[in-house]
């Protein structure tokens, strides 16, 4: 119930676009990551084909793909979300912004931390790519379409392919 209601406030602070507390059960961002609490509960308790079970019908819904295993903190808003692309050890923190066909991904085929650790208050623009067992620091801003491949320090703003400092 806490999330439902911290996602309520969220939106409404985020979206102008929101008329009212209806809409809210028709955002995609909503509605993925009711899924992803329940497929992240099954997740943790070794009930793999039941996480992915409810990752999939998420995904299906909305276009937004968050692995089950991903761990996530408070007040995620994804902005439009199509495309969106969460990977299995993604790390989230609070507070950060997801514009849509963001890719928080892997470059490597193991078993250990391959995907991105996002901290508290970053905002990630359209169709960037996130990718490797990296860091994004507090506070930063990632471009739109911007690719990521090394550490991105805390207050600091990227963009390009690579992405670099501005």
């Amino acid at each position: 119930m806490r999330f439902i209601i911290l996602q309520m406030k969220l939106i409404k602070k985020k979206d102008p676009a929101l008329k009212s507390w209806f809409e809210l059960f028709l955002y995609p961002s909503f509605i993925v990551q009711i899924y992803y609490k329940i497929a992240h509960f099954f997740y943790k308790h070794k009930h793999y084909f039941l996480a992915r079970y409810f990752s999939e019908r998420g995904k299906r819904k909305t276009g937004i793909e968050i692995h089950p295993g991903a761990v996530i903190g408070d007040n995620l808003f994804i902005d439009h979300g199509m495309g969106v692309v969460i990977g299995e050890t993604t790390i989230i923190k609070n507070n950060v912004t997801l514009y849509h066909g963001v890719t928080l991904g892997g470059i490597k085929n193991t078993k250990e931390k391959r995907h991105p650790t996002i901290e508290d208050n970053v905002v990630i623009g359209a169709h960037a790519q996130v990718l490797g067992n990296i860091t994004i620091g507090k506070n930063a801003k990632i471009g739109a379409g911007a690719v990521v491949l090394k550490d991105v320090l805390e207050n600091e703003s990227v963009v390009g392919i690579p992405a670099r400092k501005i």
